[in-house]
């Protein structure tokens, strides 16, 4: 059984929740990521933004980005996967959710990331072609 932890990229970047979105994207950018786990003032995971999250809901809402906090912004209670949850139980999480990217914690520690991409180079052609027709299944 391959984990989680062996497939994912570590260690995840964090935006705080305190941050601007104008700080996410740039952060986004720099790291070429399109989410970002968002981190409380524990340092818990306390949500995800994504770069459509800033586009569709902020840019479009005409905030200004500079002065609006991601906290403003993110998503809901985030779905993660556990560290030594195995891939298979990602995908179904993934699936599930309809979600590509998963934050991997590890207790209450945020750990890493475990995106579709990263699935997808674990596994061949034919399951990767069903992880991604199951993630976009509306």
């Amino acid at each position: 059984m391959v984990a989680a932890k062996e497939l994912m990229t570590s260690p995840a970047k964090c935006v705080k929740e305190q941050d601007s979105i104008q700080v996410a994207a740039q952060m986004m950018k720099d790291l070429q990521v399109g989410m970002l786990p968002i981190c409380g003032k524990d340092d818990r995971l306390a949500g995800t933004i994504t770069d459509r999250d800033i586009v569709i809901n902020a840019v479009a809402d005409g905030v200004v980005t500079s002065s609006t906090k991601v906290a403003d912004y993110a998503q809901g209670k985030p779905v993660t996967i556990g560290a030594d949850d195995s891939v298979e139980e990602a995908i179904r999480t993934m699936q599930e959710h309809q979600v590509r990217r998963l934050p991997v914690i590890d207790g209450h520690s945020l750990v890493g990331m475990l995106a579709q991409a990263d699935v997808a180079r674990y596994y061949d052609e034919q399951s990767t072609g069903n992880l991604v027709e199951g993630i976009s299944q509306d």
